[in-house]
């Protein structure tokens, strides 16, 4: 764990220093010259056969606008840089072009003293329209193609400002500064694990069972906790899901869970499993260990998120609604739920063990049990524009009733067990209750989600689980 980014950041890291500055200035020179030809071979001041030469330039340039590609791990990545390049070239070279032509059409030029009208300049516009266009459409073509932080949302603005004067320009400064800044992080997330690989930093004792929350279920190709399991495997754990319903009483939930853990005991040999647990899935994985005996089977027990003291707007809610309308909801989810794989789906009864009201009674009723080591960890908003739609809207609304909170559970609710870790990120931005799943694949500026698993399940190897 003491090798980090920092570290192998000059070694394998993407271009960085004078020489991507030469590189970039270099090849947007070249794209000047390309875009300005017509003017340049029509005055004299450049023959035809250096202008072939810079054609033969500028086409390697947008197969391969940077060098070191090479130490960028994965193609993706180089991909991405290869746009990003593209993108900051085309930038240079737009200025670059705009002021060779101000001074060619002033007369402040050599070769063209006397200067031109625009209208005899027209030919070497659009031949300088159509060189920044190749570089355009390479660089943003790879972005679209490769970059997953810039997501649907900047696509699609890019695409509706992309004929926006001034919006187009913010536009493309947020989808590039988005893109450069992912292929460094995710580039230092591969190398920090290849310096890792040999020393299985996440390889427990026992299995690693993962419990999702209420109202998601555990599919296939659409993981509950995104990128966090494909990156604990990577360092050596061995994962396993709760496959329970999405919506049901704790009780019956965790009779399913004690159910899960017996078909990861039988299929692994191990004595006990490691439950990191989200969310309902918190208080789902205690009533297993307390009411069903599954406390013998349970090494540790780590609650993310969860509403251990419930929630003082979900009391609220299911008080004000009508009954009428609170049974039309619960219908048209069960209903949709159990075309999606749901054997018994009970929206109502899985919202009224989330009330803090029953969480009250609940902590009365489930105890801990001895020789688990339990453990908790709780994050909030800093500002409601910090979490994603809708946890946006609702964490306006739940402040009125739990005050700080994660978009759903307020700040109060998290704290269970012997150790609690309270996430938080530098900023106003703050860390949501579907950003410590990595719901939205999102990479925090500040805080790493898929570390903070590796930092934990770490933890729990050293302590012998």
């Amino acid at each position: 764990m003491e090798k980090t980014a920092e570290k192998y950041r000059a070694q394998f890291g993407a271009p960085r220093g004078a020489g991507a500055y030469i590189t970039r200035l270099v090849y947007a020179l070249v794209t000047v010259a390309l875009g300005n030809s017509y003017i340049l071979v029509k005055t004299g001041a450049a023959p035809a056969w250096a202008i072939a030469i810079i054609a033969a330039v500028f086409l390697f340039m947008c197969i391969k606008p940077y060098f070191g590609a090479e130490k960028l791990l994965k193609k993706r990545l180089r991909t991405c840089r290869s746009g990003t390049e593209l993108i900051i070239i085309f930038l240079m070279s737009c200025i670059g072009s705009a002021v060779f032509l101000a001074l060619t059409v002033s007369g402040a030029m050599p070769f063209a003293p006397g200067g031109m009208t625009l209208k005899a300049a027209a030919p070497d516009l659009i031949t300088l329209v159509a060189a920044e266009a190749v570089v355009f459409w390479c660089g943003i073509i790879r972005i679209y193609v490769s970059s997953a932080q810039i997501g649907i949302k900047w696509r699609v603005i890019g695409i509706i400002c992309g004929m926006i004067p001034i919006a187009h320009l913010i536009a493309l400064g947020k989808i590039l500064s988005t893109a450069c800044r992912e292929t460094d992080f995710e580039n230092e997330k591969l190398m920090i694990d290849a310096a890792r690989a040999g020393d299985k930093v996440c390889a427990t004792k026992y299995p690693i069972l993962m419990v999702h929350g209420v109202f998601f279920r555990d599919f296939r190709y659409l993981n509950y906790w995104g990128r966090i399991p494909a990156e604990l495997e990577k360092n050596g754990a061995r994962i396993f899901y709760g496959n329970h319903q999405s919506a049901a009483a704790v009780a019956d939930s965790g009779r399913e869970i004690a159910d899960r853990i017996q078909e990861v005991l039988a299929e692994t040999g191990a004595e006990k499993v490691n439950i990191i647990a989200h969310s309902k899935g918190g208080l789902d994985s205690r009533y297993a260990m307390s009411q069903l005996g599954a406390a013998p089977c349970v090494a540790s027990l780590t609650t993310v998120n969860t509403p251990h003291r419930g929630c003082e707007f979900a009391d609220y809610l299911l008080n004000l609604i009508p009954e009428k309308q609170q049974l039309a909801v619960a219908s048209a989810y069960n209903a949709a739920l159990k075309k999606l794989g749901d054997d018994d789906p009970d929206f109502l009864a899985a919202v009224g063990d989330l009330t803090a009201s029953a969480c009250a009674g609940f902590n009365k009723k489930v105890k801990d049990p001895e020789g688990v080591f339990i453990q908790s960890t709780g994050s909030c908003l800093k500002k409601p524009s910090g979490g994603r739609f809708p946890l946006d809207m609702t964490n306006r609304f739940v402040n009125l009733f739990d005050g700080e909170n994660d978009g759903l559970v307020g700040h109060e609710s998290f704290e269970w067990g012997s150790n609690y870790i309270y996430l938080s990120a530098p900023g106003s931005r703050g860390i949501s209750h579907g950003d410590v799943i990595d719901l939205n694949r999102e990479n925090i500026k500040g805080f790493d989600v898929r570390e903070f698993y590796v930092d934990l399940v770490h933890d729990l190897k050293k302590r012998g689980f």
